[in-house]
């Protein structure tokens, strides 16, 4: 627990998934931990998870599509934590549907939360690693932003905005020391996986060279060593985590 001792991590969607298992990663190495999420139940129950392994959590609401909301939160985890060393960007939602079917506020939704959150969140932490001239901002995209997918043009379209972001974010943060880099991850056993058919899981899975989903703590591992000094000359890096599936595209 030494490799982000004394450092403040942000993870936006920490409560549970995902977003759990590398706020975890991350306080497995020594650093505090900000549970940002929109459900401050989840969030505290992770939070009191985290604060088991000696390190001090704050559990925090946050609407990440609500710029107004953000800079309240941001604001609230810098007065309890004292700053923000590194922000990850893993707040999502998917709203799937095909195109001629896909109604507008199912589009809309998808975009305010999942690329227009990680510009929210950027763009107030952001201005705070500037002044410390150092900051990590990983950003959680998704093979489908590189790929595409079926029924899925809300969610690709901003996983692919996410990416593109976030090499602009890098270019124009790195003079100031703030490294930015994202993890799109491929097909993830995760709660929703489970309720799919087997047939529906075979198919997703004879598209993976490794043969098997991956899990939350694949990904959390991938953004734990962009988060640490190991990572300090990586910069508006894509680091696809996904069995090799995308190698098939």
């Amino acid at each position: 627990m030494t490799k982000l001792k004394g450092k403040t991590a942000l993870v936006t969607g920490a409560a549970q998934g995902i977003g759990k298992a590398i706020a975890l990663a991350l306080a497995n190495e020594g650093a505090d931990i900000v549970v940002s999420d929109i459900n401050l139940e989840l969030a505290n129950q992770t939070a009191e998870e985290i604060k088991s392994l000696g390190v001090k959590t704050l559990a925090l609401k946050t609407n990440v599509a609500d710029l107004c909301d953000v800079e309240q939160g941001v604001s609230q985890a810098v007065t309890a934590m004292g700053k923000i060393d590194i922000l990850v960007n893993n707040a999502g939602i998917t709203k799937d549907g095909l195109l001629l079917r896909m109604k507008k506020e199912d589009w809309d939704a998808v975009l305010a939360v999942n690329l227009t959150g990680v510009f929210n969140c950027t763009k107030v932490i952001s201005a705070l690693m500037m002044k410390q001239r150092s900051g990590k901002i990983i950003n959680i995209a998704s093979i489908v932003g590189e790929m595409g997918n079926f029924g899925q043009a809300n969610y690709a379209a901003s996983k692919g905005g996410v990416i593109a972001f976030t090499k602009t974010m890098a270019r124009e943060l790195a003079g100031r020391k703030v490294c930015v880099n994202a993890v799109a991850p491929g097909f993830i056993a995760t709660a929703m996986t489970d309720k799919l058919s087997e047939e529906v899981k075979k198919a997703m899975l004879a598209q993976i060279p490794l043969g098997k989903m991956g899990t939350p703590e694949d990904i959390a591992q991938a953004v734990l060593f962009l988060a640490c000094p190991a990572a300090d000359y990586i910069t508006g890096q894509v680091l696809n985590v996904n069995g090799g599936m995308l190698m098939n595209t």
